[in-house]
C-alpha cells in the first residue's frame, strides 16, 4: 500500500536497530519521509541507513541510549542540526525480561522500567516541542507508542513487563488530553505475538521454551506488518486519530 502523505515528513524511530523499529524506519523512508534511526548499536544503524539510502531514501543514524538523559539530549541536538524539527515520533525501543516475581530480579525490573517507560518519556520530552510546533504550523504531527497486548492480557511470569506496557498504554491515553487539543495525534499500538529480538533477551530456559512453543503454534506477525500499521495511522488526514490499535495474529486468542 502507498502512503503518499508521508512524503516530506521527518520521523524519529527509536529501537531502529532491529525488529519493528527497523521495519518502520524502512517503510517510512520508502514512502518519502526523512528518517532518524535512533538506537544503541552503531554498526546496525549504519547498515540500515546505508540500505535506506541505497534504495533512494534519506536516513540519519544517531547512536543513543533512551535510558540515559545526556545521550538523548545529544541525539536531539544532532537531529536538529541535520534535519531541523521533526513531526513524527515512533517509540519502538523496548525490552521484555520475564521471570517469576518471587525471583526478585530487581535488575530486570529496573531495566524494563528504564527502557519501556522512562525511556519513552525521555524521548517524548525531547521532541514534544517539535511536534507542537509542527501542529501549530498546520502540519501533521504524530506521536506513536508501541505498547503490547500484555497491557491488557495477563501472562504468568510477565507481570513486570505487562505493567510497563500498561503504563505506556495509559500514558498514551492521558497524553491525548494534553496534545490532542493542540493538534498532535497520539496513537498507541499493541501488537500480539510478533517476530522480533525480544525473546533473545530472555535468560529463563523454561520460559524461553514456552515462548518458542507459542511461536510454533501461532502464525506470528512480522515486524513489517506492524510497520504497515504505523504507516497507515500516521498517513490519515490530520483530523483523524486512530488512537489505539490492537494487532493480533488471527490464530492468537
Amino acid at each position: 500500500m502507498s502512503y503518499e502523505t508521508l512524503a516530506g515528513r521527518t520521523a524519529v524511530v527509536t529501537g531502529a536497530a532491529s525488529g519493528m523499529g527497523a521495519a518502520t524506519a524502512r517503510l517510512l523512508a520508502a514512502q518519502g519521509a526523512r528518517v532518524v534511526l535512533l538506537a544503541r548499536r552503531e554498526e546496525r544503524l549504519a547498515e540500515l541507513a546505508a540500505k535506506i539510502e541505497a534504495d533512494g531514501g534519506r536516513a540519519l543514524a544517531v547512536v543513543a541510549d533512551v535510558t540515559d538523559d545526556a545521550s538523548v539530549q545529544a541525539a536531539v541536538e544532532r537531529v536538529h542540526e541535520v534535519y531541523g524539527g521533526v513531526d513524527l515520533v515512533v517509540n519502538s525501543a523496548g525490552v521484555m525480561l520475564p521471570n517469576p516475581i518471587e525471583g526478585g530480579r530487581i535488575d530486570e525490573w529496573q531495566r524494563m522500567l528504564d527502557t519501556n517507560v522512562t525511556g519513552v518519556l525521555r524521548v517524548i520530552r525531547a521532541f514534544n516541542g517539535d511536534l507542537l510546533a509542527a501542529a501549530a504550523e498546520g502540519r501533521t504531527a504524530d506521536l506513536v507508542n508501541i505498547s503490547s497486548i500484555g497491557a491488557h492480557v495477563a501472562f504468568p511470569n510477565y507481570a513486570v513487563y505487562g505493567a510497563t506496557k500498561a503504563a505506556l498504554t495509559y500514558l498514551s491515553q492521558s497524553l491525548r488530553t494534553e496534545l490532542g487539543p493542540r493538534g498532535v495525534r497520539v496513537t498507541n499500538i499493541e501488537p500480539g505475538l510478533t517476530e522480533s529480538e525480544l525473546r533473545g533477551h530472555i535468560d529463563n530456559a523454561r520460559l524461553l521454551e514456552e515462548l518458542d512453543g507459542m511461536f510454533g503454534a501461532i502464525d506470528a506477525l512480522s515486524a513489517e506488518e506492524i510497520a504497515d500499521v504505523v504507516a497507515y495511522v500516521t498517513s490519515r488526514p490530520p483530523r483523524v486519530n486512530l488512537r489505539q490499535v490492537i494487532v493480533l495474529p488471527t490464530t492468537q486468542a
